[in-house]
């Protein structure tokens, strides 16, 4: 019996270890983003700097796709302009950055409708039992490979103003 709770113990400090190795973010050093543009018909964000384009990155969205987030549990991703409010080192879904979603507008909106607008809305990585084929499959998140997420983890920073558009 010893023997056994000896070696539970062991266990769960190898799993509580492991669970809490932090992802090595790369150091960021070229050219601030100023902003970032989602355009959902296209499954496109791109990171940009003023004018320019610094990077592009295919997306996937929430599981209804089409129209402007209303309330929670629509499976759509929201429309409108947001700010990068908070960064989830610790995310289920790899790394995330979160969005200022929802706004008065959104609540407002909701409410109207006697409903909650949600909340929780990220731009992140992929769960480990991600499957490639599926397409706009989060619950209204913007998605991104890891890779992907690991770069965009590292060059945006919170404040950086979003605009998802149709």
């Amino acid at each position: 019996m010893r023997r056994r709770r000896v070696l539970v113990s062991l266990m769960t400090t190898c799993l509580v270890a492991a669970c809490s190795q932090q992802i090595k973010v790369p150091k960021y050093t070229g050219p601030e983003v100023t902003q970032i543009v989602v355009n959902k018909g296209a499954r496109r964000m791109y990171l940009l700097n003023g004018t320019t384009i610094l990077k592009r990155y295919d997306v996937d969205l929430g599981f209804r796709p089409q129209g402007d987030k209303r309330v929670q549990g629509d499976g759509k991703t929201p429309e409108g302009g947001y700010y990068i409010d908070r960064r989830n080192p610790n995310s289920a879904f790899f790394l995330s950055i979160g969005i200022s979603y929802p706004n008065r507008r959104d609540i407002a909106e909701a409410a109207a409708l006697g409903q909650s607008a949600g909340g929780d809305i990220f731009i992140h990585g992929r769960p480990t039992d991600f499957r490639r084929n599926k397409r706009d499959w989060t619950a209204g998140c913007i998605a991104v490979t890891n890779e992907e997420m690991l770069e965009i983890y590292s060059m945006v920073r919170i404040g950086t103003p979003i605009f998802i558009n149709p």
